[in-house]
């Protein structure tokens, strides 16, 4: 029987991270954490950890992974109690970004044993010079077990020319380009790394003596750890446990040619949890409000005497929808927020085919209408994003069957043109409905059939986010230029983070 997966017309990004040492609960911890990042990838799940034997000081790196939610893979507390020892431990969450998401050998951490011992590897985002890379690897020998472009970062490792692993693994990061958040687990230390660019988010905790990294501060509130820093642009941080039991930390920087950073926008938009606080910035709660203000300022809805209800697409644009009625409000427009979708959260995949399902009923099963707010009312939408535009109109039309006078739709980022190579789910250009209508708003909001249509505009969306240190973020999916040199990939598979 053919598997069929409910729509979702969001951008999706790729993985979680997190890693704990010197702790003699590390997995614990980390399954905490893993389940505070879970947000980040719902496909599978998996914990690699640092076991050294108190007789022979053997070293034994332990691992469980799964397809599945971090709780469906470690329902049996004696995974995390007995099989995963160890005071070192990095986990993942995962979200492929394209080829098969059913592929069990392309669940990380990815763990191997070369020349210096054991090594692990955990990691979020996209390489974008991978393929040249991999081909030639192969051509010289090299065996890849996965479609992922994160066992490159192995390949490349293991086949330095340089003396010790620390120089080997600056050696391999200095080789790709695109965008890496990255977790190495060794024998001796724990590497945090992140890309020249800063794409994707990743920050440093502690709790007592232990040292935790992760790609959002949300998973050390679960802990009780403290946020201590980000990890830099280019920063490889190695993290090392001394016999005194004390940690040691040194800093190595790749050389960067192009010293201005590209935070991906969409982790302000929609990927990262509210309560996190990315990039070194403002929490993602107060950046979203921002939007919605913002929003509301371009955009306002005069109802006249009649009151405008204002709902969310939960629950990533909940806290822009505050922003909008409260910056409405300031604005004298005659604004209400009301609960007006109710989203179930325990919706998955279903195995019923195609032709024995209405269309419509896919997104009823995801949302449902509260029809005495919205009846007889003239209702504004606000929602983070459009991709392809499919669940977007199924959702118009849900509305309408509840009796609105009018749908005004409001997006709190700008119409997205392009397709992302850094980590985020885009399809291709042709899908993109902003594309199909050359960016013609009043075309797209006859397409999905609502009163009014409006984008936040991409000077709006910058002036929102952080900009006191003078950061740079990546827009190329706005129709910004992309900050590294794209390849052009023949094979779907050849990208599956």
């Amino acid at each position: 029987m053919k598997k069929f997966t409910l729509p979702n017309d969001k951008p999706r990004c790729a993985c979680g991270i997190f890693g704990v040492v010197n702790n003699p609960q590390a997995s614990l911890l980390t399954y905490y954490g893993l389940h505070a990042l879970q947000h980040r990838g719902q496909e599978a799940s998996g914990i690699v950890t640092k076991e050294k034997s108190e007789s022979d000081k053997k070293i034994t790196f332990n691992h469980v992974k799964g397809l599945g939610l971090i709780t469906d893979i470690f329902k049996d507390y004696k995974l995390i109690s007995e099989q995963l020892k160890g005071d070192f431990a990095i986990g993942h969450n995962r979200y492929s970004t394209s080829g098969s998401s059913n592929n069990k050998q392309n669940i990380q951490p990815f763990i191997v044993n070369y020349r210096n011992g054991n090594m692990a590897i955990a990691h979020n985002g996209n390489l974008t010079n991978f393929k040249s890379h991999r081909t030639r690897l192969q051509n010289a020998g090299t065996i890849f077990q996965t479609t992922s472009d994160s066992e490159l970062f192995l390949h490349l490792i293991a086949q330095s020319s340089k003396g010790n692993q620390a120089e080997q693994i600056m050696d391999a990061l200095s080789q790709v380009d695109g965008a890496f958040s990255l977790l190495i687990m060794t024998d001796n230390f724990l590497v945090a790394a992140r890309d020249i660019h800063g794409f994707r988010p990743l920050a440093l905790g502690k709790k007592d003596n232990t040292f935790i990294v992760a790609s959002e501060t949300c998973a050390f509130d679960i802990i009780n750890a403290e946020y201590i820093r980000d990890i830099q642009p280019g920063e490889v941080l190695f993290i090392e446990r001394k016999n005194d039991n004390e940690v040691e930390m040194k800093s190595l920087f790749l050389e960067n040619k192009t010293p201005s950073t590209h935070h991906c926008i969409f982790e302000y938009v929609y990927f990262s949890r509210p309560d996190s606080k990315i990039f070194g910035g403002d929490t993602v709660d107060k950046v979203r409000r921002r939007l919605g203000k913002a929003l509301a300022q371009e955009s306002p809805i005069n109802s006249g005497d009649e009151k405008a209800i204002v709902i969310s697409v939960p629950d990533s644009s909940n806290t822009a929808t505050l922003g909008y009625v409260s910056e409405g409000v300031k604005m004298n427009l005659n604004l209400k927020m009301e609960i007006g979708l109710i989203r179930n959260h325990y919706v998955g995949r279903t195995f019923i085919q195609p032709n024995q399902i209405d269309r419509e009923l896919k997104v009823k099963t995801k949302y449902n209408t509260v029809k005495d707010v919205l009846k007889d009312k003239v209702v504004v939408v606000i929602d983070d994003s459009i991709v392809r535009g499919t669940t977007s109109k199924k959702l118009v039309k849900l509305l309408r069957e509840a009796g609105p006078k009018e749908i005004h739709l409001k997006i709190t980022s700008p119409p997205i043109v392009k397709p992302c190579h850094y980590g985020m789910d885009f399809p291709s250009t042709s899908e993109l409905i902003a594309h199909q209508f050359d960016g013609d708003i009043e075309k797209i909001r006859e397409e999905l059939e609502v009163d009014s249509l409006h984008y936040l505009s991409c000077e709006k969306l910058l002036e929102s986010v952080p900009s006191e240190q003078k950061q740079g973020y990546c827009t190329a999916c706005f129709g910004g230029d992309y900050p590294t040199k794209i390849e052009t990939k023949s094979n779907k598979n050849d990208l599956d983070n």
